[in-house]
């Protein structure tokens, strides 16, 4: 492939989790379009495989909530996109706590470990991106969503912090705050956030997931990934330890 883009990758690798379908396949896409090597990780065999086929990249699969298999794996890549994610929507006290620490095992600390596998081989080569897709969820709260939100906010801590630490090294991190986007794991949720709001499934887009953005309309996936493939390239050079929000307006508020 050749970049679309003034941003070239090749010579590069980039690891990008929950790559099987999404905002993860976009931005496996954007990334290979700019000529980089992608491993597309997901636990979902098939639709790794299939993406990776795509993209002339290689399938990853892996479950991220296995900690201690993770902290055990090595990983070298110039490129980390932490996307990622589930979503569970319930009040507090009916949210069942093994769910809770699931999510920020998948959110959180798998990030983490992530991060703390690549930057040795980045730190030797004197460049890396990181991109952390986070959410407007990252910088504001809607209920019914504790652990997302919860999990969300220390995304946004975990990528300051490799800034910070990173910067002297030539890696860069950064978080992509959308709002609601056009997925599966948007899709999955239309059920539970009907039952918990009272509403029919049909209003649940109008009524809920678009009540706060001024633009009212979802997000596709590719918008995401084109502002993550800027985030890795020479524009974006001095860009680090920020939250790129892209939600409708939903945070002007």
């Amino acid at each position: 492939m050749t970049p679309t883009t003034g941003t070239d990758l090749h010579g590069r690798t980039a690891l990008v989790t929950g790559a099987a379908s999404g905002i993860g396949a976009a931005c496996a896409r954007a990334l290979a379009s700019a000529g980089a090597h992608v491993i597309v990780a997901d636990r979902d065999a098939p639709g790794a495989a299939r993406v990776a086929g795509e993209l002339g990249g290689e399938a990853l699969v892996v479950d991220l909530a296995d900690l201690d298999a993770l902290a055990e794996r090595s990983f070298d890549a110039d490129i980390l996109v932490n996307n990622a994610g589930i979503q569970t929507v319930a009040p507090i006290v009916e949210f069942d706590p093994a769910v809770f620490r699931r999510m920020l095992d998948l959110m959180v600390t798998a990030p983490f470990l992530l991060t703390r596998a690549v930057l040795p081989g980045m730190y030797a080569r004197g460049w890396g991106r990181i991109v952390n897709i986070s959410s407007v969820h990252g910088i504001r709260a809607s209920a019914y969503k504790v652990a997302y939100v919860t999990a969300k906010h220390a995304l946004e801590g975990l990528s300051k912090v490799t800034a910070l630490e990173g910067a002297p090294h030539g890696v860069t991190s950064n978080c992509i705050n959308p709002g609601y986007v056009r997925t599966p794991l948007v899709e999955k949720q239309i059920a539970d956030q009907a039952r918990v709001h009272g509403i029919p499934e049909s209003d649940v887009v109008e009524k809920v997931m678009l009540t706060e953005s001024a633009i009212k309309r979802l997000l596709e996936p590719e918008e995401v990934a084109d502002l993550a493939l800027w985030l890795c390239g020479p524009a974006a050079s001095a860009v680090t330890g920020t939250s790129h929000v892209m939600d409708g307006g939903w945070s002007a508020r």
